[in-house]
């Protein structure tokens, strides 16, 4: 019978352990570092012209800041710290208007237990490019 008591005690033992009682807790992603727009060049454009290079000169671009013209995300080229570069497409200034313009900081995987930690996505406020 003490045999017996001591697989089970064994055996509950393990399965406590085994359900997560003893997990480890997780840290949440923290807020990233806020991109903020002051120019763009060309600040406009002409409805029908080619395609151009936007450059987008602000603050605090991380080294994969994305340009989102009229919210759709570009392929996006970092210059320096404080400057990107996007082609926009014809098709994107085929219709005269006011289109928003920002830069998104993605989000950084957490490396802790768990892939806990790590960062926000943040965008920068929008600023407006004009297609005469």
């Amino acid at each position: 019978m003490k045999h017996i008591s001591i697989v089970l005690l064994a055996a509950l033992s393990a399965f406590t352990l085994a359900c997560g009682y003893s997990s480890k807790a997780t840290t949440p992603a923290t807020a990233g570092t806020l991109p903020t727009i002051a120019t763009l060049a060309p600040a406009s454009a002409t409805h029908g012209d080619a395609a151009f290079v936007l450059t987008v000169t602000g603050t605090n671009f991380s080294t994969t800041a994305v340009i989102n013209f009229g919210g759709v995300a570009q392929t996006t080229n970092q210059v320096s710290s404080t400057q990107l570069t996007a082609t926009i497409s014809a098709a994107d200034i085929a219709n005269a208007g006011t289109v928003a313009v920002t830069v998104t900081n993605p989000a950084i995987a957490g490396t802790g237990a768990y892939g806990s930690g790590g960062t926000l996505a943040e965008s920068s406020g929008p600023m407006s490019f004009t297609i005469n």
